[in-house]
């Protein structure tokens, strides 16, 4: 969100104004009135609207307009729908409802609110258990803005119930981040572009604001034709300059890791004030976080795995300067609000211009300097592809999902991942499209289908894909180009102001260190070599199993579960990640393991604390790298002095998936593939203690956890999986 307040603008400052028709020019009493609510709210007897704020907030008030206002961050976009809310409930208008991606913009915008005296409340999945009181609350007629998510808004009891009574009632409503809208955005959200149907079903005269500080003309243009009431009531537009005075970039391309991290281990305390480290992966930020902190900085790590109370505190740490950074991946963007961040600095480039100037707009935004620092690697670009190859839905996909709805009874999530070959984060986003598109509807119960005839929009994906690749061609120029960098991001953001901005390490040459010291290499490399990732064992079998001829549901019964294992690192790591990325690419020829991977197994063996100690190891058969897990283990072996039982045979079966399946069809390709064969069963009935069964590549884990089901029921008294990598 941005500041709520528009604060005094010296001329060198000013953003340059937007041309403002004449029928949304303010009216004397209007100006006067929102002038003395904004003194309220800034609490400075000297604040000033910045340009554009007044209009808008007129185009709102007076006219009833809708309007779309994209400014940069810290513009004031939260005071105009704050302050017109205001004059609107004066003049007996019902309450906003304010449209809200994240629950970090909710509590930010709550307390703003009330810094401006606007009762705010919200309605969100941390907050259940208020949602009663809230409900009566707007019955009084007690709440100026109520907060709620997109999701919500699909929600069956408060779609079904509560949402009508309250567009009756609505006297206004906001739609902050709306580039979220568009699915040319950086950051497109299927639920966000349900709202162009509550727009449509608003009575006339309900004014509605759209903001945002990240669209460029395409998305501004889809934008407003979602927001289009009709010919006769066009969208009123405010557009001003996104370039951002205070901010210092620069692009710092270092050949490895190890001098990514030396180079923050070195100078991460010489950054001005507390700020954001972003990375591309949950696990990049967690190590990051962990290798900082072990060398002495107050950081944490800040990603879609920390859970919600968390998040809230960890937020308020680093507003109150007890946190030198966050370690963050992007779940930590839109909404965080701390004005006085004092540097942003990314391990690895986001894929699009749009989506880093969003995350840089987070610093220096009443601060007169702040500095940003792109630190890209190599391997960006597999990121960014994995990213994009799984945000947009697939004809096939889509079919089958429809196949398998009924248009009659209700099917859960978890049931339809037994019939449709679709992991679950991408069947939810499946479903959301879906739905926007009318062919399928949320009940209670789960989904259905509508029956209404549905067509795939091919040639609409190829074009948005198309879009996509040119975003992150863009990135890559801004990485190497020798012009302005806040020019081009503003020129990726068809900003017509766009000019050199006098600050940047091209403008004015480089201002951060450009050295990584023998030293810092080497503590980066130090840090970045621990060996040893917990491979968790899986307890439940997936729902619907039955429906795949597999016939197992609930708990694993403990005589067949696996107990927790480990391999020696994540592909995704930042340290071992390369050296094993580069194992398990498609190009690289079987071979048997090199002796630097065994020393990396013996020390993740060595640091593991095992209840009791291995005695015997077991192979799996592996089709794509039979040397290399056999040299494994036969090496683990010999080394560890614990018994070679033998290798797990496989018996056909279906090809491990590629990681874009769903756990019961994962479950379901393993089932009856691993038998244990008459040696191996004698070995393991003779044999006493716990056995290592050794494999190259954990992904799902339901390879290692059917095959050790099989070793357990063949005799071994406990089954420790082992493996070079984990997928995540």
């Amino acid at each position: 969100m941005s500041s709520p307040a528009a604060s005094p603008v010296p001329p060198a400052a000013a953003v340059p104004a937007t041309a403002v028709p004449a029928t949304t020019a303010p009216s004397a009493a209007v100006a006067a009135e929102a002038q003395e609510a904004l003194l309220a709210l800034t609490g400075r007897a000297d604040a000033v609207f910045h340009p554009g704020q007044l209009e808008a907030i007129s185009a709102l008030v007076e006219h009833r307009q809708r309007a779309l206002v994209v400014q940069r961050t810290g513009w004031g976009k939260s005071a105009v729908y704050f302050l017109a809310t205001l004059l609107l409930r004066r003049r007996g208008g019902g309450p906003t409802v304010l449209v809200s991606p994240l629950l970090a913009l909710m509590r930010d915008q709550v307390a703003a609110a009330a810094r401006a005296g606007v009762r705010a409340v919200s309605i969100n999945s941390a907050n259940a258990h208020e949602w009663t009181e809230t409900q009566a609350a707007l019955a009084r007629d007690e709440v100026d803005v109520l907060l709620v998510s997109p999701e919500r808004l699909n929600n069956p009891k408060f779609r079904d119930e509560q949402l009508p009574a309250l567009i009756g009632r609505m006297g206004m409503l906001v739609v902050d981040e709306a580039h979220c809208i568009s699915d040319w955005g950086h950051d497109f959200r299927p639920d966000y572009r349900r709202l162009a149907e509550l727009i449509r079903s608003l009575p006339h005269g309900v004014p509605v604001l759209a903001t945002t500080a990240t669209a460029n003309e395409r998305v501004v243009e889809d934008v407003a034709e979602q927001l289009t009431a009709g010919p006769e009531d066009p969208v009123f537009t405010i557009r001003g300059s996104l370039a951002r005075a205070s901010l210092r970039l620069g692009v710092l391309t270092l050949p490895d890791a190890r001098a990514r991290l030396g180079w923050l281990l070195a100078h991460l305390g010489d950054l001005p004030g507390s700020g954001i480290i972003y990375t591309l992966t949950v696990s990049a930020a967690e190590d990051i976080a962990r290798l900082l902190r072990e060398s002495g900085y107050a950081v944490r790590a800040y990603t879609g795995r920390t859970d919600n109370d968390e998040r809230e505190q960890l937020e308020g740490q680093l507003k109150n300067n007890e946190l030198k950074a966050l370690v963050a991946t992007s779940a930590l963007g839109m909404g965080f609000d701390k004005p006085d961040l004092g540097f942003v600095v990314h391990i690895g480039a986001p894929s699009s211009p749009v989506a880093y100037y969003q995350q840089i707009g987070r610093a220096g935004r009443a601060t007169d300097n702040a500095d940003v620092l792109l630190l890209p690697g190599r391997e960006d670009q597999e990121i960014w592809q994995y990213f994009a190859s799984a945000s947009m839905p697939t004809e096939s996909r889509a079919s089958a999902v429809l196949g398998a709805l009924s248009t009659d009874s209700a099917m859960s999530t978890v049931a339809l991942e037994g019939l449709v070959d679709i992991k679950r984060s991408t069947l939810e986003l499946l479903l959301k499209v879906l739905d926007v598109d009318g062919a399928v509807r949320r009940v209670g119960g789960g989904w259905v289908a509508t029956g209404r005839p549905w067509e795939y929009d091919a040639a609409r994906y190829e074009r948005v894909a198309a879009a996509r690749a040119a975003e992150a061609a863009s990135m890559l120029t801004y990485e190497s180009t020798n012009a302005c960098r806040m020019q081009l991001l503003q020129q990726d953001l068809d900003d017509p102001t766009a000019e050199p901005c006098g600050r940047c390490d091209n403008c004015a040459g480089a201002w951060y260190p450009t050295d990584v010291s023998d030293a810092d290499r080497t503590g980066a490399a130090n840090a970045l070599d621990q060996v040893g990732v917990e491979i968790a064992p899986r307890a439940q079998w997936p729902s619907g199993m039955s429906s795949l001829g597999v016939a197992v549901k609930g708990k694993i019964p403990a005589g067949e579960l696996v107990a927790p294992g480990r391999a020696v690192a994540r592909l995704t790591d930042l340290g071992w990640g390369g050296p094993l990325r580069a194992l398990f690419a498609n190009a690289t020829p079987d071979a048997p393991v090199s002796r630097e991977l065994v020393d990396g197994c013996v020390r993740a063996l060595k640091d593991w604390p095992w209840e009791t100690r291995p005695t015997g190891v077991v192979a799996m058969s592996s089709r794509s790298r039979p040397q290399l897990v056999a040299s494994l283990s036969q090496g683990l072996s010999s080394i560890g002095r614990l018994q070679h039982l033998g290798t797990l045979d496989r018996n056909g079966g279906t090809p491990r998936g590629d990681g874009a399946t769903n756990s019961a069809y994962r479950l379901s390709g393993v089932w009856d593939t691993f038998v244990v064969g008459p040696e191996l069963a004698a070995a393991l009935q003779a044999h006493d203690g716990p056995v290592l069964l050794v494999d190259d590549l954990v992904d799902s884990r339901w390879t290692m956890t059917v095959a050790g089901r099989e070793l357990r029921r063949a005799g071994a008294s406990a089954v420790l999986p082992f493996a070079l990598a984990t997928v995540a």
